[in-house]
């Protein structure tokens, strides 16, 4: 790094809080002239009236060049992340601002700097004009002894504290970049120290937290970093190769027991670790992702390390961006239900219909579950998306009502909605809001292949939505592993028997057995069954041979937009091959 202006004294406060008077304005007076801070003077329009000489010195401009124009046209100034300073914006919000960002040398570099701006009034409250102040920050690494250490360093510790080690972080990097050396940053949390402080008092976990401070520092390399960032956090720059085996020492010897007040202190850190350029990020962004690691080391148990893996975190970004979308669709109504029949095979009667969702992407076209579902598996947004196909399904079936069809409606949930405390509550005020609508033509539909972990709370919430007149089917039965379970203890009134096994029972005879074993189980418990999957005739004739009569699937209908759905409940009664199934309705 080039060193012609690193001998400027850090930043103290005065200056970087300039008050200017109006006598101060003046190029000859001498805190104006010989200031080592950049100092520029606008007008009430923001153009520039004046730069002192550390202006000059620091940008390489003359101060004719400068004069009249706004500071922005010279693209000097950029925030930490790159982009241009938006300084009118600022001067315009509040009369007083104080920023970090980076300024454009006469060498052609960026360098950090510290900006301040001071909005100046006359008498009668008018703006007369602006100060700006830009302290150079670039020698703090080099010159640390120096420094203010109230500012950038921690007071118990000695060690640099968050202020400094921003700047130490965007050094190390440059560092890294200059002489393709690696870089490791590592977040480093004390594990349960909550607990040490109330049993040892503040006094004694400051002592705790000196020493522990002293025993990290000694196992450092050369110029690598402690610094502390909050009470127990901590964290680490490394500037040379780390591996595993680097971390299983580093933890070991913190593990070694402490002396403080005659007593024998145990630590233990959960450490989170990123390293540099595998994970090419900006300084602050780094410093994020060593604290996603060090919180996923905590997640495992504590007392270990877990290193950032980028891979990983774009999935995860993208994931969220996706969840994001989905949101966006709910707020958007792009979401529809569509809606399969369900019949009585030994009737022909229609008994009803299944609700499934589908998601009207405006640039994809129409998507299937299996495009979508995931995103919103064990995240809150399966209670959102519950709740709007529960609003949905219930103004059909108002709609349908009107139009004198009252057919029964089945709606997937979601285990963890269905464990919602105030589930109950919630439908009960869905039913309210369509009066009309019979309770008893909403059906609800929980996966047996989703663990429902709490039983109990379950069975509270499905006795409630019961009293209210709403039934519960079991939906994909035989997939989970606690079929039995399920059918003992919750009170359903319908199992549906899953698609995967009717699909194949024709020619699967492992298929056959089990689709024969759950109708024979759903006969010993008295529950009524429906098949799914249901793709021929031969598939209904098999069903029915076995004693099961009520049947969906692409056999009977696909699904369909409800706008469809009263044509097709027209023309079902004239599908003469399924009149073939007569002589099968007699008694099995």
């Amino acid at each position: 790094m080039a060193q012609q202006h690193r001998d400027l004294a850090p930043p103290s406060d005065a200056s970087l809080s300039v008050v200017v008077s109006n006598a101060a304005l003046s190029p000859g007076e001498t805190a104006f002239g010989h200031a080592n801070e950049a100092i520029i003077i606008t007008d009430a329009a923001n153009r520039i009236s004046d730069v002192n000489p550390a202006f000059c010195e620091l940008t390489g401009l003359s101060r004719a060049a400068v004069l009249g124009h706004c500071l922005e046209s010279f693209s000097i100034l950029a925030l930490e992340d790159g982009r241009p300073s938006r300084l009118t914006g600022d001067i315009q919000l509040r009369d007083r601002s104080k920023s970090q960002v980076s300024y454009k040398s006469h060498d052609g570099r960026f360098y950090p700097a510290m900006m301040s701006t001071n909005r100046v009034r006359d008498e009668q409250g008018r703006v007369a004009c602006h100060v700006i102040v830009l302290s150079d920050l670039s020698a703090i690494p080099a010159h640390a002894r120096h420094l203010n250490r109230e500012i950038y360093f921690d007071s118990l510790t000695g060690l640099p504290n968050l202020q400094l080690l921003t700047q130490l972080i965007q050094e190390s990097i440059q560092h890294a970049e200059a002489r393709d050396l690696p870089l490791a940053v590592c977040s480093l949390d004390i594990d349960h120290f909550q607990i040490l402080n109330e049993r040892l008092g503040a006094q004694a976990a400051d002592t705790l937290l000196a020493a522990f401070s002293r025993r990290v520092s000694h196992l450092l390399f050369g110029d690598d970093v402690l610094a502390r960032v909050g009470g127990d956090e901590f964290v680490l720059l490394l500037h040379h190769s780390v591996d595993e085996a680097y971390f299983e020492a580093l933890l070991n010897s913190i593990r070694q027991p402490m002396m403080i007040d005659g007593h024998s202190i145990y630590l233990t850190v959960s450490l989170g670790v990123t390293l540099y350029p595998d994970d090419y990020a900006q300084g602050d962004v780094l410093l994020r992702h060593a604290n996603q690691a060090m919180y996923r080391a905590k997640q495992r148990g504590r007392d270990t390390y877990h290193f950032f893996d980028p891979d990983q975190d774009r999935l995860l970004q993208a994931r969220n961006e996706q969840r994001q979308r989905f949101l966006d669709a709910l707020d958007n109504d792009e979401l529809r239900l569509f809606y399969q029949p369900q019949v009585d095979m030994r009737s022909g009667r229609v008994v009803g219909l299944e609700a499934l969702v589908r998601w009207q992407h405006p640039q994809e076209g129409l998507l299937s579950p299996a495009a979508f579902l995931p995103i919103v598996e064990s995240t809150p947004l399966e209670v959102d998306l519950g709740e709007w196909v529960l609003g949905e399904a219930l103004r059909q079936l108002a709609e349908w009502q009107r139009a004198g069809t009252a057919l029964p409606v089945s709606v997937n949930i979601s285990p963890s909605h269905l464990l919602v405390k105030d589930f109950s509550q919630r439908l009960s005020a869905f039913l309210a809001t369509h009066p009309n609508v019979c309770p008893s033509l909403l059906k609800l539909e929980v996966l047996e292949s989703a663990a429902i972990h709490d039983t109990q709370s379950a069975l509270v919430n499905m006795a409630c939505c019961q009293t209210l007149g709403v039934g519960f089917a079991i939906d994909d039965f035989g997939t989970g592993f606690s079929s039995l379970t399920h059918l003992r203890q919750l009170p359903v009134n319908l199992i549906k028997i899953d698609q995967s096994f009717v699909r194949d029972m024709l020619v699967d005879q492992d298929d056959m057995a089990i689709v024969e074993s759950v109708i024979y189980m759903a006969n010993r418990f008295k529950k009524p069954m429906i098949a799914e999957g249901v793709e021929t005739l031969a598939h209904a004739e098999a069903l029915l041979s076995l004693g099961c009569d009520l049947a969906q699937g692409y056999g009977i209908a696909r699904p369909m937009p409800a706008e469809e759905v009263p044509e097709w409940l027209r023309r079902w009664p004239e599908r003469r091959e399924w009149q073939a199934l007569a002589p099968a309705r007699g008694s099995p």
